[in-house]
């Protein structure tokens, strides 16, 4: 058995470990590589010799975590023993004088690629090594790399660190600019394949490293036999290193993938519990070891102590003027470790009863304190279909955050709205976007109407559980109110675009301009077999106030200006859909939808931008954070005034607002302090536009589509706690039952839909 001495974290499931072999690190040669197993019963792991030190006796593995074998090796420490360590295996690198020679190492495959770097140096070559990463902290050994070659090339995706791009791309650039007489390259399959591609092109001579396909490593299986040439060749015994531009990359790639299936079922020989809930808990949950030892590492005093973290953002006055950046800019890995710590990881999780999707707040942020981002992304879509949406434009301080328990402790909250972001924004730009798992297909088809979020809720759960969903939306874009509604300063579309083709990939279809009620009817869905319809068309129905002057020209609601604007893009020149650029800009209401209105008049040239508001700014219903940029961006706040008339010119075109001075009264059933007018206290404005966003009504086309479906009062539709209607089969959620609801309560009605039609369904 082989001890562990020294064992570094390098990156997110990235490990170096030095063990204890002393007759292996005095015969190890670049390009060598040993056998690993770990426990009794383990798997045989080829890993290349990374580094030797004869005189200490010890060998250097860089180990990812990818799959049982590897996690198990992960989770060893130092003075814990390896079962097997056998090498040094496979044929030696070919070292000699080439002249120029390109190295280029992608993720892990950097490891290997040193000792080759160092061998290749030493035999008087030039050396230029081009490392490659998806961000600055998958980019290791860089120092290392840096005394053995002349020159040294960083590449991320992100262009976090070096030069944005692909390994190929700074391949290519050396190739450009100079003779080139050699090439080696480790790393993904994917990787090697695209740079021996380039360097054929150049008529390169190419080295790769195959051992990624070995098993047993001695030559007794042949299960890592390998096109090269034309001829069938053992990586173990006849590599592991080979002429690229002979190897049968596809056919290659096509066997690292036989095992897949196996190995998703071989993960979970990690988890101790018998069923599927305990196993996850005890691998995830508070219990779990590792969350444990992430309590124990700072006292709760500690962790108090540190101050919330502040969102980076852009310049106001730049800002203001700009009308598709996004205002708020992330948190980086550094803000979002250090905001994670101040969570207490409590026994009974308060913030979660404050979530009306039930995300496993603890969970996922402590995943984000340990550094492990994609699994808190993970652990987020479990039960949220949309959270880089919900991470930018939840209310979080009206809901999970103000059941914080640092609130009562006199702090302010963890920034859990930050965090949600910071998971869901770090899975998409790293590449590796998971998606959940999904049940097998049991054959019945449900129809969802409408896309936007409380659609999009229900869709996904049905599609987890099996599901055939296919979404209907009325308008050529999917999205519903998270595309016309939501300013792209607050909600790029490109967020939305991806957490929908998620959505697609588990198997979700989506049918743009198809109007239920009018295009189809609800009759027609059931003749086509839906068993079931989940009702989500929304409020589209602006509201007004009916005071004299409201129909003037350039007074229009909030759904109409903003869908100009966001959804028909009326603002850009090349754009068919007009929309009026005001000057002097009113915007009537104090909820989120007047905040984009008058925020979006602001970036189209308004010089003077008003927020005209019947109570006082502590009862304004928008998020504080879009009050604070309001004021921030130049917009002026006129509270405690309500408008009672429009005067327009000869034209018919607004000129003037009348305004009504009000006082607060008692509370009404709100709870808010109901506005009281104050006799004869008037003042009149002149402005050139005003935008009325005092709620919204649900649309009546699908309701008054569907024989026999009980309405409410104001036009919703009547359903029960289940989200079930007075018709059996049809469910509804969202803006069309609550005639208003935030983007988070919309997704919780689609969730408790979905539960409730599969318990429905499964019982029929």
């Amino acid at each position: 058995m082989n001890k562990i001495l020294q064992k570094e974290h390098f990156s997110e499931k990235v490990f170096k470990l030095v063990i204890e072999a002393p007759l292996i690190a005095k015969s190890r040669k670049a390009g060598h590589f040993v056998i690993v197993r770990v426990g009794e019963k383990g798997e045989r792991m080829p890993l290349t010799i990374a580094a030797a030190d004869p005189v200490k006796g010890t060998i250097t593995l860089v180990v990812q975590e990818v799959g049982l074998s590897s996690t198990r090796l992960c989770e060893l420490n130092v003075g814990d023993y390896i079962t097997d360590v056998v090498g040094p295996l496979g044929k030696a690198t070919h070292i000699e004088n080439f002249g120029t020679v390109v190295c280029a190492g992608g993720g892990v495959g950097v490891a290997p690629m040193l000792p080759i770097v160092q061998a290749l140096k030493a035999a008087g070559n030039r050396v230029i090594t081009v490392l490659a990463g998806r961000t600055k902290e998958l980019i290791i050994l860089e120092k290392e790399m840096r005394e053995s070659s002349d020159e040294v090339i960083i590449m991320t995706d992100d262009g976090s660190y070096g030069q944005k791009g692909l390994v190929t791309e700074g391949v290519e650039a050396v190739i450009k600019r100079e003779k080139v007489d050699k090439c080696f390259a480790i790393g993904p399959a994917i990787m090697m394949k695209f740079v021996c591609l380039l360097t054929k092109k150049y008529d390169i001579p190419t080295d790769v490293s195959l051992n990624t396909i070995m098993v047993d490593g001695t030559g007794m299986c042949g299960a890592c036999r390998i096109t090269v040439g034309g001829k069938t060749k053992f990586v173990c015994v006849d590599g592991p290193e080979f002429d690229g531009h002979q190897v049968d990359f596809d056919e290659m790639l096509k066997r690292m993938g036989a095992f897949k299936d196996i190995e998703r079922e071989e993960i979970h020989k990690l988890d101790t519990k018998p069923s599927a809930c305990e196993a996850e808990q005890a691998a995830s949950g508070r219990n779990a070891e590792w969350r444990e030892a992430l309590r124990k590492s700072m006292k709760p005093k500690e962790r108090v102590a540190i101050p919330r973290v502040k969102m980076n953002e852009l310049d106001p006055e730049y800002r203001s003027h700009s009308r598709k950046e996004e205002v708020n800019l992330g948190l980086s890995e550094e803000q979002a470790l250090t905001e994670a710590k101040r969570c207490l990881d409590c026994a009974n999780p308060s913030c979660m009863e404050g979530c009306p999707v039930g995300i496993d707040i603890p969970g996922f942020v402590k995943n984000i304190e340990r550094g492990e981002f994609l699994e808190a992304a993970r652990t987020l879509k479990k039960t949220s279909a949309l959270p880089a949406v919900c991470g930018r434009v939840c209310p979080q301080e009206k809901q999970c955050e103000s059941k914080c328990i640092h609130l009562k402790m006199g702090h302010e909250a963890v920034a859990i709205g930050y965090l949600e972001r910071f998971a869901a924004d770090y899975e998409r730009e790293s590449g590796q976007i998971s998606v959940p798992e999904i049940a097998a297909k049991n054959g019945i088809k449900i129809a969802v109407v409408g896309s936007g979020p409380a659609g999009l809720s229900f869709a996904g759960d049905m599609a987890k559980m099996g599901y055939d969903v296919t979404v209907f939306e009325a308008l050529h874009e999917i999205g519903g109110v998270l595309k016309y509604g939501i300013p792209e300063f607050r909600l790029p579309n490109k967020i939305v675009d991806v957490e929908i083709e998620n959505l697609s990939k588990m198997g979700v279809t989506f049918v743009k301009d198809c109007i239920i009620g009018k295009t189809i009817s609800v009759e027609d869905l059931e003749s086509e077999g839906f068993k079931g319809i989940f009702v989500a068309s929304g409020a589209g129905l602006p509201n007004f106030m009916n005071i004299p002057g409201e129909n003037s020209i350039n007074i229009m609601s909030s759904n109409e200006y903003l869908t100009r604007v966001n959804l028909m893009d009326a603002a850009s020149e090349d754009a068919d859909t007009p929309v009026t650029f005001g000057k002097r800009v009113a915007v009537i209401g104090g909820g989120n939808t007047a905040m984009d209105s008058v925020r979006t008049a602001r970036r189209l040239g308004a010089e003077k931008a008003m927020i005209i508001y019947r109570r006082s700014e502590a009862e304004m219903p928008a998020r504080l954070e879009e009050v604070k940029h309001a004021k921030e961006e130049g917009v002026e706040f006129l509270t405690l005034h309500n408008p009672i008339e429009y005067i327009a010119d000869e034209k018919g075109r607004v000129k003037q607002v009348v305004l009504q001075k009000m006082e607060l009264g008692e509370p009404d059933a709100s709870g808010r302090r109901s506005p009281v007018a104050i006799p004869g206290a008037t003042v009149t404005l002149d402005i050139d536009m005003a935008i009325v966003s005092v709620g919204v009504s649900p649309n009546p086309i699908v309701p008054n589509s569907i024989p026999g479906l009980e309405l409410g009062r104001k036009g919703t539709i009547a359903v029960n706690d289940d989200m079930q209607s007075s018709i059996p089969t049809i469910y509804a959620g969202g803006d069309i039952v609550r005639g208003g609801a935030t983007v988070i309560l919309a997704m919780g009605d689609g969730r408790r839909a979905a539960a409730a039609m599969d318990r429905q369904l499964r019982q029929a």
